[in-house]
């Protein structure tokens, strides 16, 4: 890989090697001691550095090591790098530390280092000579397991019926939006596993039903559609049998009508749509930049198309045909069965994976297999549920059931550890509610906050008057300075005609801005007043009137004036006249112009000039002024109301919905210690009934059979709506409702929960890895030390003792060049016996005939542990559950006829005839409701052997006749050897308990799942059992039907009910004996690969290296590796010790 192809941003720890004031040699294949000693990196000085430096990174490490292992290192040629050969430097691709302190320890930076402190040395160890085919097998593995070892995967599922919000809530934890939340039915039925990968992308495999599924399920769909007569039935009720079936088989097949399909069978159907046959089976690859595209390309799969189908929209034709031709394409969904998802979610990051399984009980009988195994691998559950119902319906008690509570029960995952509850929209709030139910009346916090909004409403309304009169007082400026710029724009153009010497006739702006109203006759009218009253009126500006009446004077005092001017002041005059007769709204009285008195005073008529036109334009201009400058303050005036108002309406929603998350918070805090409470509630019913049932006599229901107040179930109340809107992870979704801050959504504590939730198997792994590492580091440091001052007869005598096998390397492979190729045996082959493994050697034997040989003296030691182990389990097995079992059997048996009436009366008549036709298995599942009382009788007895340790002798009887064997060689070892096969035997006693750890958690896992396999096994007997049952039900047909088949179905239990619970019984019995013959062969496979790792240890006594100079060099090289490597190691799990302490003194 180039180095410009890595993730370096995501990866410094890969592409920088830290220097701790050391030298740090890097690792290079020299011709001579000499050079190696001498060589530094050619481009930089690292004597007496501390920084950084940032060379060409180590191509080896894969990007994810979880996911992608390195390449094998089994096949490679060995004697690749010639003496004498260039090279380029490489540097290890791990942090190199002097301090323990100087390391920010933390699993994944444990794990991530050791697989490069591993993959460094395995370049070194392929280079030198093995000798035999079984120590270059033992290594090699090891190397591969140790490389391939990455951080532990903690399976999440997550339950919840529909409506719980669990995408949406899955979406908030992820950050982005990679759970579809649209499509209906399809995204409650398809189950999706998200999982992390360190690529920027969205990648999903979609994986499709096989043939044999979807003709199964086709065949259950196609007979909903029809009633007893063939007739089809009624499909629009999407809740009705007949209308999932249409729903699901439409969307397949949207072309083919549903008469068509009624009288169609799967195989016809299937012939006329051969693309369906061709997807079934398959795996859809998907690759996605973003979050935005991923959800556009899962679409095409799990979308339902019907909400686009009554589209309203108007579209041109060709767009409604392209549509049209896209809507009759089949929808997919129905075909999914399984949908796995790689994110680069930072809550995952850490190893764990959510399981989004479906909400309801699906008709699909595949899908719902897929859901049991998740459940029961899982290692974890997550239940969800809308807050507002979680504490009503009693669903932490409950836990979905009778049912899955006893089977969570008996798989060990009943507790506290494991369980955790998700109280999901919290934002669905009434403060209201919440004060009166929760009694808040008089918190002081509350109270605080209410007189808060209280006094922003107060002064909000007075802001509101002060806006209200500074609107009307901008309203009426604004219309005088209009009515004024009509003056002044009156007065210019009567300049200009003045000017031009042309006549005006000024504009009445009175009559103009007059209101106008309905017209009437009025005593106070102005109708028959004299045109002096009118023209005194007009121009009613108080300054207009005082510039008249001086120009008036000015006329009477003017005795000069000529003839002329006289003659136009009396045209003007007659001008305004008749102006103010025609102004007077058609008077009769002025109709004929004799209508004055003669006594009447001769109005006077102003005389106008260019002079008195400036001086009036000059006058009204500063008044305008003077106008704008009031209503710029009231405008300003105006605005400040506005903002006051606005910042005012900000602050009261703002601190409403302070409000709102102050209640939802106590509302959560309420709630949190209900379902708490109710847990401990539920688990002490369990554990009283199970006491009852062991103990019937000594039974005390008023004691406590363990410390209840300890048991903390941990409970997360969640908004992912307001979550998602404060990270902006959908655009346009607008503002939260309730919540200001994202802590207090509760979705950044779930984040951290799945980080919580794999640290004890992250740091067990690291621990475990380093213990693994170390022990490796000393096995190879023990070969390469030189056995001195013993003779080679000793030796080979100490082999002849010891050796399990002849020196026959047939694992060793010469190429055409000469070079040596390790063969890497196959997993299949590791496993079988030795003698196969080699190739068909036989192995030593005294004349006695007996084994010699370390490992197959320990062979014969661990048969007899492995047998003696099988039979404990089986007696341990028989006496702690072989009473209860036939006492369940009782029980179901005779509960088993109220069982079948009881579920037939609680359903409709097409439910229970769907059920029937299923199975059993439908919204329900009759089976297991029918073996309730079995599995609930023997529920606390199956959880209590499986939580004992079963296999405690093991370790001890292993380990102990190890060091006796080991204390034999010693014994027998020549004077000259004793000291080093003393130190070799401490050091395979090491080793030993460092492989047993590991052989115990591999056993005990194998126990784990074959219970858990068991223990689900009787449900699907039952169902088999009762199979001709559903059958001759199904056959009853015509008038009274339904009757008949819930009577037929009644009959058919009453008779078989007593083999069908007993057989129930010996089946569960004798699938346990089955698990502890598996558990013996793991047992016997690891124990196995023990004892050869035991005589490889010891082997060194009597092995001789080659002896040429290239084998020296390398040989020397590795030494010094590892002196390094061993050193880092300690360090590392010195820094990991540091932590744990710090975190249990926290």
């Amino acid at each position: 890989m180039a180095p410009h192809d890595r993730e370096a941003e995501n990866q410094p720890i890969y592409s920088t090697i830290q220097v701790k004031s050391e030298r740090v040699e890097p690792t290079i294949p020299f011709s001579s001691v000499e050079n190696y000693a001498h060589t530094t990196f050619p481009s930089s000085n690292l004597a007496n550095t501390t920084r950084a430096i940032k060379p060409e990174p180590v191509d080896a490490l894969p990007t994810d090591a979880t996911a992608v292992g390195p390449a094998p290192l089994f096949h490679q040629n060995i004697n690749a790098q010639k003496p004498g050969a260039s090279a380029i430097p490489k540097v290890p691709s791990y942090t190199v530390y002097t301090n323990a302190q100087d390391i920010e320890y933390t699993p994944e930076n444990a794990l991530q280092n050791g697989v490069g402190m591993v993959q460094d040395l395995a370049t070194l160890v392929k280079k030198i000579e093995l000798g035999k085919g079984r120590r270059a097998q033992t290594w090699y593995r090891e190397i591969d397991d140790l490389t391939k070892q990455g951080s532990p995967k903690t399976m999440i599922a997550v339950c919840g019926a529909t409506g719980a919000g669990k995408s949406s809530l899955l979406n908030a934890v992820l950050d982005d939006n990679i759970v579809p939340t649209s499509g209906m039915r399809a995204c409650t039925a398809v189950i999706t596993e998200i999982s992390h990968h360190k690529k920027k992308t969205i990648d999903a495999d979609v994986s499709f039903l096989t043939l044999e599924e979807w003709k199964a399920e086709l065949t259950i769909l196609l007979e909903e559609l029809t009633d007893e007569d063939g007739n089809v039935r009624r499909s629009t009720d999407l809740r009705s049998e007949a209308g999932v079936a249409w729903h699901k088989v439409h969307a397949v097949h949207p072309l083919m009508p549903i008469e068509q399909l009624a009288k169609s069978n799967p195989d016809e159907i299937l012939r006329r749509h051969p693309a369906i046959a061709k997807i079934l089976g398959t795996t859809k690859r998907i690759c996605a930049p973003d979050s935005k595209t991923f959800a556009k390309e899962i679409g095409k799969y799990i979308d339902s198309k019907d909400q686009k189908r009554n589209s309203k929209d108007k579209k041109d034709k060709a767009q409604r045909e392209k549509d049209k031709k896209k809507d009759n394409e089949p929808a997919l969904w129905p075909l999914i069965r399984l949908v796995q998802v790689r994110c680069p979610a930072a809550a995952l990051s850490t190893g764990a994976i959510l399981v989004d399984l479906p909400g309801v009980a699906d008709a699909n009988a595949a899908r719902s297999a897929i859901a049991r195994d998740y459940m029961k691998k899982c290692d974890c559950i997550w239940i969800a549920a809308p807050i507002t119902r979680a504490v009503d319906d009693k669903t932490a008690k409950d836990l979905l059931g009778e049912a899955f509570r006893t089977q969570l029960m008996m798989d060990g995952n009943y507790d506290d550890s494991c369980i955790t509850f998700i109280a999901t929209k919290t934002d669905d709030i009434s403060c209201s509610e919440i004060i009166r139910a929760l009694n808040l009346d008089e918190n002081e916090e509350l109270q605080a906050i209410i007189d808060e909004i209280d006094e922003a409403t107060i002064e909000m309304s007075t802001w509101t008057a002060t806006q209200a009169e500074a609107q009307r007082t901008v309203k009426a400026l604004d219309k005088e300075v209009e009515t004024l710029r009509d003056v002044i724009d009156d007065h210019r153009n009567h300049l200009e005609a003045l000017r031009n010497g042309e006549e005006y006739t000024p504009v009445d702006f009175e009559a103009k801005n007059k209101p106008k109203g309905k017209k009437r006759k009025s005593v106070g009218s102005d109708y028959g007043s004299s045109p002096k009253r009118r023209r005194s009126d007009y121009g009613s500006d108080d300054s207009f009137i005082n510039d008249d009446d001086d120009d008036l004077s000015d006329l009477d005092e003017d005795k000069d004036e000529d003839e002329g001017d006289k003659d136009m002041d009396v045209d003007n005059n007659d001008d305004r006249s008749d102006a103010g007769s025609n102004n007077s709204d058609g008077s009769d009285s002025d109709k004929d112009g004799e209508a004055e008195d003669d006594d009447e005073v001769q109005e006077i008529k102003e005389v106008i000039t260019e002079e008195t036109l400036k001086e009036k334009i000059k006058e009204k201009e500063d008044e305008l002024k003077s106008l704008k400058q009031r209503l710029t303050t009231a405008k300003a005036d105006r605005k400040k109301a506005n903002d006051e108002l606005a910042n005012l309406k900000k602050t009261i929603a703002k601190v409403q919905k302070k409000k709102n998350a102050f209640c939802s918070l106590k509302r959560s805090e309420f709630s949190r210690d209900v379902l708490k409470e109710d847990f401990r509630v539920g688990l002490r019913e369990l554990d009283q009934a199970a006491a009852e049932q062991n103990n019937p006599d000594t039974f005390d229901p008023s004691e406590d059979l363990r410390n209840y107040e300890a048991i903390d179930l941990p409970v997360f109340t969640c908004s992912s709506r307001d979550y998602i809107r404060l990270t902006k992870q959908v655009k346009g979704d607008g503002e939260p409702t309730c919540f200001l801050d994202k802590p207090d959504t509760g979705v950044p504590a779930l984040q951290a929960w799945c980080h919580d939730l794999t640290i004890t198997s992250r740091e067990r792994a690291a621990r475990n890895f380093m213990s693994r590492f170390k022990v490796f580091i000393e096995g190879i440091s023990s070969y390469l030390q030189d056995v001195e001052g013993v003779n080679l007869g000793d030796r080979m005598a100490l082999r002849d003792l010891w050796q399990s096998y002849p020196d026959d390397d047939e694992s060793v492979i010469v190429d055409q060049s000469g070079e040596r190729l390790y063969r890497m045996a196959s997993e299949e082959e590791w496993f079988q016996d030795i003698d196969a493994m080699l190739g068909g050697q036989k192995p030593k034997t005294k004349p006695d005939g007996k084994a010699t040989g370390i490992a197959l003296r320990l062979e014969q030691v661990i048969d007899q542990i492995v047998s003696t182990t099988v039979a404990s389990l089986k007696v341990k097995f028989r006496d702690g559950l072989e009473d209860r079992c036939q006492s369940g059997a009782s029980k179901a048996e005779a509960a088993a006829v109220e069982t079948s009436d009881a579920f037939a009366a609680s359903m409709h008549w097409g439910t229970y005839r769907a059920t029937l036709r299923r199975r059993g298995e439908w919204r329900r599942d009759l089976n297991a409701e029918l073996v309730n009382p079995l599995t609930t009788e023997i529920a606390s007895s199956w959880s209590r052997v499986f939580e004992s340790d079963l296999f405690a002798d093991v370790e001890k009887s292993a380990t102990r006749h190890i060091q006796k064997l080991l204390q034999e060689v010693e014994a027998s070892a020549p004077a000259g050897l004793q000291d080093r096969c003393k130190t070799q035997g401490d050091l395979a006693h090491e080793e030993t308990k460092v492989v047993m750890k590991k052989i115990m958690a591999e056993v005990k896992n194998k126990m784990s799942n074959e219970q858990k396999e068991v223990s689900r096994c009787l449900s699907p007997h039952v169902q088999d059992q009762l199979g001709d049952g559903y059958d001759l039900a199904m056959e009853e047909r015509g008038k009274g039907s339904v009757a008949r088949q819930k009577l037929v179905f009644r009959n058919f239990v009453d008779r078989n009910r007593g083999d069908i619970f007993t057989d129930g019984a010996d089946l569960l019995l004798g699938r346990l004996d089955v698990a502890a013959e598996a558990v013996g062969e793991t047992l016997d496979q690891s124990l196995a690969e023990l004892a050869n790792k035991v005589e490889i240890c010891m082997s060194v006594l009597w092995e001789i290296p080659k002896d040429d100079v290239q084998e020296h060099l390398a040989r020397n090289q590795l030494k010094d590796k590892l002196v390094g490597l061993k050193s880092l190691v300690n360090l590392w799990m010195t820094a990991g010790e540091t932590r744990a302490k710090s975190i249990k003194d926290d």
